[in-house]
């Protein structure tokens, strides 16, 4: 039976969605095997330590970034025009804020049991590669947003980000005029 329409394409997979499988089965292969030469060498007790004090080290990131990252979001929400005790003046994201997310991030990494995590995880913990990892970030993610179709995701995020030359935010909704469009041939309905 045929309907008229071309049977749809297949997109094809990225490169990135066919060796990240592969990726992530290499990683944790080489960290099973790092951690059996460290337990030959050192010993069993000395792994199972190495992995809880991980554990306890990347709980502890993750809370102190958290609770830096609530504080600066009360901060930003204090200093909002409108609200009691606020000075009026513009919500700038406190400094001290920059890289929470890739803090977290070496928390969870520290967590995870393993070698090459935990070096990774405390090398997110150096103030300036966070830094540098942030601004990279922020650049590709400002580079990936203009080049998006419009009218996709990144275009909700784009346009949230207009404001008035006085620095206010313009709230409003897209009303279309268009007829709403029907199907030319409705199917009857089913019966039995």
């Amino acid at each position: 039976m045929t309907t008229g329409t071309p049977p749809p394409t297949a997109r094809r997979r990225s490169r990135a969605r066919t060796f990240a499988p592969l990726a992530v089965a290499a990683w944790a292969v080489l960290e099973i095997w790092l951690l059996m030469l460290v337990a030959d060498v050192a010993g069993g007790l000395t792994v199972v330590i190495l992995l809880a004090a991980g554990i306890v080290l990347g709980a502890a990131v993750i809370k102190r970034a958290g609770r830096r990252a609530f504080r600066n979001l009360t901060e930003t929400l204090q200093r909002t025009p409108g609200q009691p005790g606020a000075d009026g003046s513009s919500p700038a994201a406190p400094e001290s804020g920059r890289g929470n997310g890739f803090l977290m991030l070496g928390g969870l990494l520290i967590m995870i049991p393993g070698l090459i995590s935990d070096v990774a995880g405390l090398l997110l913990l150096v103030p300036p590669v966070r830094t540098a990892l942030s601004g990279y970030a922020e650049r590709s993610l400002d580079r990936r947003m203009r080049t998006a179709a419009p009218g996709g995701f990144s275009d909700a995020f784009r346009q949230a980000r207009i404001h008035r030359p006085d620095g206010k935010v313009v709230q409003g909704e897209v009303i279309r005029d268009e007829p709403p469009r029907r199907d030319e041939n409705p199917r009857p309905p089913l019966t039995p």
